[in-house]
């Protein structure tokens, strides 16, 4: 049995750790010096009410990039030492950024435990490594990012910080084997529970979407696919989503494995860093590797982004998710009693907005950060949102999701060519869904 005491540690703060739309991020080596990352989760702590601290269950998890392991074992002994009684960890610290709010909504402990929030270890679409950046931030028990009225609250603590409380002489967790891990402390019993990172995820995605039609697409020999996950945590769910549950290829999976560098890349799925898929999609200078698959899609590090490609045929992100709420409904079980409202940030296009008004939806435009879209989401007021900054997403949780946007456009692809895919017929394409649907409801440009 191994005891644990608790240390008080003494500190000064740190300039600077204002969290912005999306927590803390830094440079690696100013997360990486004495006291840095303590302060911030210190904080956090002081800045959250007693009872979703003490006797508490919190998810600690992120995409894997360069210092995660550290940090994780860092926040483990920080949540002892502050009273919580569980840390839920995905394996090998891995978890999207929509995985770790499904986690938060959905998941379940072997106690009947549930999470009442999470650090999330990112830095989103920055790129990963001893001199790249790293991040935290704080999502509160609805799943979504920590309100102002929080984050406000923690910076205002870190700038008056004097200590921190660490858990003294508790071993490092092995963070690779699936299991439950014991201690013993002042509050008593005290666990980490690492879990698989994707069977949360992949149940949810199940009971949106209708596997069978999906499955039936991308089986067939007409449909090809192609899916990029930057060497992202995205690539964490690829396999088990896409071949193993809708018998694509294994070759139609890119930049799979994820990686604390990003492989050396730049994790934003756009037509600048997703080279390969842009390439291999028929847009890059050079495309002499044969005809392009009729579909392609990228995420970023965290997975909470996407990017959606036809052959030759980029979607933009302002479009993606007018064309996604357009065909909701008819497409994705999930939605089929109606769409409570949609919503889009303010830099969007106004394409959503012309889809609202056809169909007689609520319409709102919020601030830049999913925050806005998720007050929304917990009002029952939204269904679908967006943001032009390669975010798309819905109320099944409260961030954005990349690979639930990869489904919708597979989902609405499935639901259209449902008659298509025997000989003889033409497929309605990925350029064919976005030229109607410019003919039904115009086309949306903006700068």
């Amino acid at each position: 049995m191994v005891m644990f005491k608790v240390a008080r540690v003494d500190t000064t703060p740190f300039e600077g750790q204002k969290p912005g739309t999306s927590g803390l991020r830094k440079k690696v080596k100013v997360f990486m010096q004495p006291s840095y990352l303590e302060n911030f989760v210190q904080s956090t702590f002081n800045a959250l009410s007693a009872e979703k601290v003490r006797g508490a269950t919190l998810v600690v998890s992120g995409d894997g990039r360069f210092y995660s392991k550290e940090a994780v074992q860092i926040i483990i002994k920080m949540a002892a030492a502050n009273g919580v009684r569980r840390i839920w960890v995905g394996q090998n610290s891995l978890l999207s950024t929509p995985a770790v709010s499904a986690v938060i909504r959905e998941r379940v402990g072997h106690d009947g435990s549930k999470a009442s929030g999470a650090f999330i270890l990112t830095a989103s679409h920055n790129p990963g490594g001893p001199h790249e950046d790293f991040g935290i931030k704080y999502n509160m028990e609805n799943g979504g990012p920590a309100p102002e009225g929080i984050t406000d609250k923690i910076f205002e603590n870190t700038k008056t910080i004097k200590e921190y409380f660490l858990a003294q002489d508790l071993p490092d967790v092995d963070i690779s084997a699936l299991g439950i891990t014991s201690f013993y402390g002042p509050e008593g019993k005290f666990e980490v529970d690492v879990f698989d990172s994707a069977t949360d995820y992949v149940k949810l995605m199940k009971s949106i979407f209708d596997f069978a039609s999906i499955q039936k697409l991308l089986s067939s020999t007409k449909f090809t696919f192609c899916y990029d996950a930057l060497h992202g945590v995205a690539g964490a769910y690829a396999k088990r989503i896409f071949v193993d549950e809708l018998d694509a290829q294994e070759s139609s999976l890119l930049n799979c494995i994820p990686k604390e560098d990003f492989g050396g890349g730049h994790p934003d799925p756009n037509l600048t860093y997703a080279k390969e898929l842009v390439a291999r999609m028929g847009l890059g200078k050079s495309s002499s590797q044969g005809e392009p698959p009729e579909f392609g899609a990228a995420a970023d590090g965290d997975a909470d982004r996407n990017m959606i490609l036809g052959k030759r045929f980029f979607v933009t992100p302002s479009d993606s998710v007018a064309i996604i709420a357009a065909n909701a409904v008819q497409a994705i079980p999930y939605f089929s009693g109606g769409l409570k409202g949609v919503a889009r940030s303010m830099p969007t296009s106004a394409a959503l907005d012309v889809v609202a008004k056809h169909l007689n939806l609520k319409f709102f435009e919020v601030p830049t950060g999913w925050k806005f879209f998720g007050n929304l989401m917990d009002a029952g007021l939204c269904s679908v949102c967006g943001e032009e900054s390669f975010g798309t997403g819905s109320d099944h949780i409260r961030e954005k999701d990349g690979i639930w946007a990869v489904l919708a456009w597979l989902s609405i692809l499935a639901y259209r060519n449902k008659n298509n895919l025997s000989d003889g017929e033409k497929l309605e394409t990925v350029e064919d869904i976005v030229r109607q649907h410019w003919a039904t409801y115009g086309r949306h440009y903006y700068t």
